[in-house]
This record gives structure tokens, C-alpha cells and sequence, in this order.
């Protein structure tokens, strides 16, 4: 005889090909994983506006102190300042639209520089302003530090190295490749809150258990199917990464950290569809406690996505291996846990 959580799993399986919203969310990250090459390059355009080539940023600068600040922000790309004698011509040059952003600089009795700095008024525009503004103040800050540095005669503190990093890197290994791997996570927890709801409002769990299987069965049998859909959903993005030509480093200890993360949040998912089963209830407590999870490895060094993208991008040091390590630990205990919630609900309604 088979054992009895295959054939609930495959019945679990099997009933996913009719949600449209779970095929819609598949389709879409199939779509990102396998034109993601081609995406990327708009996409890096929101992440990082300053990355877009080809766009000038016309600046205005006037005040006593606009020499120097016109002369690091030309070096700058993507910005075309432009010094004005006046502080008024300046103005009226961002006022006619002939100027994209104002900036007036004016030097203290003690010898510190205050920017005034005007941009458009929330839109797209305004974002790639600041991104370039800021890009530029930064360079200003430090060309001011290298010339105070001049005039000491011992430098106490050396100024770490200006570095520069690649957006288009950047976006890949933090984002799209932390957001491919968890995006499944997510959607597994919740195909699983809404499968267990739907079988108690439904009775369907009591027929289920008319047969020779217990509710531990029942639970294992989901769990098997909706953990295991995200680590194989997993694989498949990184394939089609890696044949868009991004790279992605210690792919089984990946999948093994998609994994834990499945089982943690789809048996967090049966406790609170058992402890909640109105699925009106549920839903938000889950969404509640995912974020949760999100919320509290942001704070962490060795956070969730931090540690994604360490492992992706095959940087990853022994504090990275605890966290991964400690990750499946966690997920092995949320699942003991709710294995004993399962037992005494189960033992509850005999």
C-alpha cells in the first residue's frame, strides 16, 4: 500500500493547476527568471535612476560659493551645471523649466557651505534629480575633506578609497535574485493557509480522515507538496538566470536555504490555519507573520536576503555559513512544533 501522504501530496499537486491566481504568479516569475537579461536594464533604471544613460540633469547653481561646487558637479555624469551670478537668475531659470534643478551655495563666516537645493515638484523626474544631486554632494563633501586635509600638517584620519559600485550587479544579487527565491516561499505559505482553511470550512478533512490516515498524515502530505514547490520553482528561476548569463554561485546550499524557508513558513502556515481556521482570519495572521520574518532579518548582519546574496555571489564567510545553517534549525524546530500541535488538535477531536 503507498504510503498515504504521496497521495495527498499528489492530490495537493494536482488541485494547484486550478487556482488561476497561483499560475498567474508563476507565469510572472517565469516570465522575470527567463527574460531577465532584458529586464534587468529597466528595472535597474527605478533601482538606481542613476544608472540611466544618456540623461542630463541641468542644474543651476548660484551663491559665493557655486565655483567650486559647478566644478565637481561637471564632473559628474549625467549633470550640466550651470553657474548664474544671481541667486534671482538662478531661480528664474528653474522657475521657466530651462534648468532641472536649483542649487544655492553660500559659505559661513566660520567657512562651512549650506545648499539650498530646489527639485521638481513627486515625479519620476524628481527621483533621477536627487539620485544625481546626491551623487554630486557626495563628491563636493569629499573634495572639501581632500582640501582641509591639505592645510593639516598630520592627517588624522585617512579617507577610506571612493569606490563604485555597478548598479546593474548590485540590482541582480540583492534584488532579483533574493526576490526569485523568496517570492515562491511566500506563495507557498499561503497555498498552504488556504488548503487547510478550505478543507475545515468545507468538511472535507473530517472525510478525509474516514480514512485509515491520520491528521499528521493529512499535514505531512501537505507540507511535502507546497515546501517542495518552492525550492523546485527555485531551481528553475536559477536555470534560466544562468542561461541569461547571470551567474549565481553555490546553487544547492541556495536551494537548501529556499527549502528551510518553505518548510518554516508553510508549517507556521498549519498552525495558524489550525489555531485560526477562518480563512479570512488566517490569511492576514500569515501575512502578518511572514512580514514578521522579513521584517527581523532586515535587522540582522546575516539576514535572509544578505545571506542569499552572499551565497549568490560565492562571497560567502563562516558568520554566513551559521546563518544558513541556523536558518534550517529554526525551520526543523517550527516544524516539530507544529508536528505537536498537529498531535494534540488530532487527539483533541478523537
Amino acid at each position: 500500500m503507498s504510503d498515504p501522504r504521496l497521495t495527498i501530496a499528489k492530490r495537493e499537486l494536482s488541485g494547484l493547476r486550478k487556482e488561476k491566481t497561483i499560475v498567474l504568479a508563476l507565469g510572472i516569475q517565469l516570465f522575470i527568471a527567463a527574460f531577465s537579461s532584458f529586464l534587468v536594464v529597466g528595472l535597474v533604471s527605478l533601482y538606481d535612476p542613476g544608472s540611466v544613460e544618456g540623461y542630463s540633469v541641468d542644474v543651476a547653481v548660484a551663491g559665493d560659493a557655486a565655483d567650486e561646487l559647478v566644478a565637481v558637479a561637471a564632473r559628474q555624469d549625467g549633470l550640466d551645471p550651470t553657474h548664474y551670478e544671481s541667486s534671482v537668475d538662478a531661480r528664474a531659470s528653474f522657475a521657466s523649466g530651462r534648468s532641472d534643478a536649483l542649487l544655492v551655495a553660500d559659505r559661513t563666516e566660520h567657512g562651512r557651505v549650506g545648499i539650498e537645493a530646489t527639485v521638481p515638484d513627486g515625479n519620476i523626474r524628481t527621483t533621477l534629480v536627487v539620485v544625481q544631486l546626491k551623487d554630486a554632494f557626495e563628491a563636493y563633501e569629499r573634495a572639501e575633506r581632500e582640501a582641509m586635509a591639505e592645510r593639516l600638517d598630520t592627517m588624522p584620519v585617512e579617507l577610506p578609497p571612493e569606490q563604485r559600485s555597478n548598479p546593474y550587479y548590485d540590482f541582480t544579487y540583492t534584488v532579483l535574485v533574493p526576490l526569485l527565491l523568496f517570492l515562491p516561499v511566500f506563495i507557498s505559505g499561503s497555498i498552504t493557509v488556504d488548503s487547510i482553511t478550505e478543507e475545515l470550512d468545507r468538511g472535507t478533512l473530517e472525510l478525509l480522515r474516514v480514512a485509515p490516515v491520520s491528521l499528521a498524515h493529512i499535514v505531512d502530505g501537505k507540507l511535502l507538496a507546497n515546501a517542495a514547490l518552492a525550492p523546485a520553482q527555485a531551481a528553475l528561476w536559477l536555470a534560466l538566470l544562468g542561461l541569461n548569463g547571470t551567474r549565481v554561485a553555490n546553487v544547492p546550499a541556495l536551494l537548501m536555504l529556499v527549502g528551510a524557508f518553505s518548510l518554516l513558513l508553510t508549517a507556521a502556515s498549519v498552525a495558524v490555519s489550525l489555531l485560526a481556521p477562518d480563512r479570512r482570519i488566517a490569511q492576514p495572521v500569515y501575512s502578518v507573520c511572514a512580514l514578521g520574518v522579513v521584517g527581523a532579518g532586515a535587522v540582522l548582519s546575516h539576514g535572509p536576503v544578505n545571506t542569499v546574496a552572499r551565497l549568490a555571489i560565492d562571497s560567502a564567510g563562516s558568520g554566513t555559513i551559521a546563518a544558513a545553517v541556523g536558518y534550517v534549525l529554526v525551520a526543523i524546530g517550527v516544524y516539530a512544533a507544529t508536528r505537536w500541535l498537529v498531535g494534540r488538535t488530532d487527539a483533541a477531536t478523537l
